[in-house]
């Protein structure tokens, strides 16, 4: 039983991540995840992004290593396009928007 809940708890987690994108909070309530216990918890985006900070800034990593290994400058970028069900979170968004100066993103 143990990794059939672990598989359902991740399920209902990736759905309040998805839901998180576009409202402000998300819960994850499971009927008997294990031996028979309910499991409820609520999440605001504000805690989940605060939980997550690290893999955000993680995700500015790679755009640096393009910037760098095409020896490009940021102010020579004028298109932005996210691709990918993660570049959804707002957070994420923000966090490549500061980086690339305000640029919009597409």
């Amino acid at each position: 039983q143990g990794p059939r809940s672990i598989r359902r708890l991740r399920t209902s987690c990736e759905r309040a991540k998805r839901t998180l994108s576009s409202s402000s909070e998300a819960t994850v309530e499971l009927d008997s995840l294990y031996e028979g216990i309910d499991f409820y918890s609520k999440l605001t985006r504000a805690r989940f992004e605060d939980l997550c900070s690290d893999l955000f800034r993680s995700t500015l990593e790679p755009v640096e290593k393009a910037l760098r290994d095409s020896k490009l400058d940021k102010s020579s970028i004028d298109d932005i396009v996210l691709v990918g069900g993660s570049t959804r979170i707002p957070k994420i968004q923000k966090l490549l928007q500061d980086f690339m100066q305000g640029k919009s993103i597409n």
